[in-house]
């Protein structure tokens, strides 16, 4: 994730709080230079840290922390509070009109932020909420940029209304807007020109679109991985335009990840999505709580069970977990086990959601797991017989030879997967499902009264 250099600062800094039975002020003190440290190379803005590293310490040496059971716990949920206070204490959803009136949503931004794939993302997640949404391709000096807006309503289900490249985006606007009332459309998504960095051209554009037309949520998506400079785009725009919310895309890349922190307290304006992949269905609602308590290393479990609940296969992953206390957890269900975790990102984006997964760890992990391998793995299970992977008992050595000239391997790669998997389905097998129930019960995912358990 965006934050994983950050989180490992951050997360050395509070190892070294927690291991002091008292704290003194000089502790707090040292202990904020290195998190105001931490945050400057996450390229959080100058101003904003200041201001977040000044309110830590004011509450954190009150004599209620200082004197508290344990101070070193007190600091570090001081500094989640602010952290969550510095993104915007409460999510903010996407505003919709009601179903009679038509919602009009300005996508803006700077080409290449990824602001095409997110208003076909909008559009999906409009679609969950029961709308009927229509596109609209405004941006007329890239034809591919309207192809792209195509394909990508295809694939969410959603209409893309176009008139080339040779039209007036503010008169493309307006013929939307009719064809919308006439078909019964009560979202329109503009889709409106980039460029490659904020010209007057692009801003006049945009001005007289949102001059001539009523326009409901004005949305801007900035790329994450640029850092400040994203917050430096946003607040342009805000002075410009005006904006109602922003998208941060690419939060999942390799990046500092300071625009997060950043946006809110320069602009004002709240993160209202953050896009975590590729995948059309890779955008998930921006919950500042969770965003700071992923930061700080504590984990994201509510996002793990509403993605299980959202992307998982209700009855394969029932069957699962009745395989897993039955004891018959074959090959077969180790390969569906596999394809629901891919469905939920794969086992390092699961695992960057558990709460003590640090950076170290999950390239690790994403060593052992890389797709070459499991497409490995897959050949070897494919090369045995139905029966074999019902009943992984019955394979002996003459059996391993066959398997591993059908998948291509050596003896050793097979002996390999079956001592692994042995190990799995024991683990699966002692697993008390009962205290799995409690974890993630009352939430409705893993392995509580909705959906299994998937690995």
């Amino acid at each position: 994730m965006a934050f994983d250099s950050l989180t490992e600062k951050l997360q050395n800094v509070f190892k070294g709080l927690r291991s002091k039975g008292v704290l003194t002020e000089d502790d707090v003190k040292a202990a904020l230079k290195e998190v105001k440290m931490a945050l400057l190379e996450a390229d959080v803005n100058f101003k904003v840290v200041k201001q977040f590293t000044k309110d830590v310490q004011e509450r954190a040496i009150g004599q209620d922390v200082m004197k508290g059971l344990n101070p070193g716990q007190m600091v570090i949920k001081i500094v989640n509070e602010e952290m969550t206070r510095l993104m915007g204490e409460e999510t903010v959803e996407l505003k919709l009109k009601n179903n009679n009136d038509i919602t009009v949503i300005m996508m803006m931004g700077l080409q290449g932020a990824g602001k095409t794939t997110t208003t076909a993302k909008i559009a999906g997640k409009v679609m969950q909420k029961g709308r009927k949404p229509l596109l609209v391709a405004l941006d007329v000096y890239r034809p591919a940029a309207i192809e792209q807006l195509k394909v990508n309503g295809e694939k969410v289900g959603a209409e893309v209304f176009s008139m080339g490249t040779d039209v007036k985006p503010l008169d493309i606007a307006k013929a939307s807007l009719e064809y919308a009332k006439k078909n019964s459309f009560n979202v329109v998504i503009f889709d409106t020109a980039g460029r490659l960095q904020v010209d007057e051209d692009m801003m006049n554009e945009l001005a007289e679109i949102n001059e001539k037309i009523e326009i409901t949520q004005k949305i801007l998506v900035v790329d994450a991985m640029t850092g400040q400079e994203a917050v430096n785009v946003a607040q342009t725009f805000e002075d410009k335009i005006g904006i109602d919310g922003v998208v941060l895309t690419k939060l999942d890349g390799d990046t500092r990840g300071g625009a997060a922190l950043s946006i809110r307290a320069v602009t004002g304006k709240p993160v209202l999505y953050a896009g975590m992949g590729e995948k059309l269905s890779d955008l998930e609602q921006f919950y500042p709580d969770r965003m700071a308590s992923r930061i700080l290393g504590m984990g994201d479990i509510m996002t793990l069970i509403e993605k299980a609940q959202t992307d998982l296969d209700e009855e394969k992953a029932a069957e699962l977990e009745r395989s897993m206390k039955k004891g018959t957890f074959g090959f077969d269900a180790y390969l569906e086990s596999m394809s629901q975790m891919r469905k939920m990102g794969g086992l390092t984006s699961i695992l960057s959601m558990m709460p003590g997964m640090g950076s170290s760890q999950l390239s690790q992990i994403e060593d052992a797991m890389d797709s070459k391998k499991m497409a490995r793995i897959e050949g070897i299970i494919y090369s045995m017989t139905p029966k074999e992977r019902s009943n992984p008992e019955i394979i002996n050595p003459s059996r391993k030879r066959r398997i591993a000239a059908g998948a291509g391997v050596e003896v050793a790669e097979v002996n390999r997967l079956i001592k692994q998997f042995e190990q799995v389905r024991k683990m699966m097998k002692g697993m008390n499902t009962s205290k799995m129930s409690k974890m993630f019960g009352g939430f409705g995912g893993f392995g509580g009264k909705k959906k299994g358990f998937p690995f």
